[in-house]
């Protein structure tokens, strides 16, 4: 579900029409997931809290699965959204991957659904990543390789980078902070993310020389 969720936002495939009932509903899932996990929260639950019928839920969403997809869905479109901004703002494509690996540990830690997932439902998200095959990280590994080919195109990075690897290494690298709690870094402090993304991830733009 969470893979479907990062290859539709990547693959631009993201619809959200201009239907205020549906954003009322998502807006009051999102409200009630953050509340009580997803799991221990029902359809019912939610078009109460969206002080809408049941019938009128289930008219927009067909299962609770159709439903908890379009909300994470929305974060991680806004969390992409948020990632192209914050890279958007460095001078250089070093600064580029500083930005994004603390951009895109922060989007995702302090998002209260995302967030509160691995908090609170791990298994949710770690049988996401674990359990399909790598696709999830794949999507992820391919919006990354396309920020990486452009500053390879503008002449910012070596022409002989791979970037589909580099980029593979980086998402599994950064992926491992999310899923496996560490006791020597402290994932919410910005200043010590943004320093081992300097000594580990930007020297992954220069190649060794064969």
């Amino acid at each position: 579900m969470l893979q479907r969720a990062y290859v539709a936002v990547i693959g631009g495939d993201f619809d959200e029409p201009d239907d205020p009932t549906r954003t009322r509903l998502l807006d009051a899932a999102f409200d009630q997931f953050c509340r009580m996990g997803i799991q221990r929260s029902s359809m019912d639950e939610v078009a109460r809290r969206a002080g809408l019928s049941r019938v009128t839920i289930y008219r927009k969403f067909d299962t609770k699965d159709a439903l908890v997809e379009q909300v994470i869905l929305r974060e991680f479109r806004r969390y992409f959204v948020r990632f192209l901004a914050d890279i958007g703002e460095a001078d250089t494509a070093e600064e580029r991957v500083v930005f994004g690996f603390v951009s895109s540990l922060r989007s995702i830690l302090d998002n209260p659904l995302i967030g509160g997932l691995i908090e609170t439902e791990p298994t949710l998200l770690a049988g996401s990543i674990g359990a399909d095959d790598g696709r999830m990280l794949a999507a992820v590994r391919q919006f990354l390789s396309q920020q990486l080919r452009r500053d390879q195109l503008a002449g910012n990075i070596a022409a002989d980078l791979d970037t589909e690897l580099t980029a593979e290494m980086m998402v599994r690298f950064s992926n491992s902070f999310l899923t496996v709690p560490s006791q020597l870094v402290d994932v919410h402090d910005d200043d010590q993310l943004a320093a081992i993304a300097r000594q580990y991830l930007v020297p992954m733009l220069n190649p060794p020389k064969s």
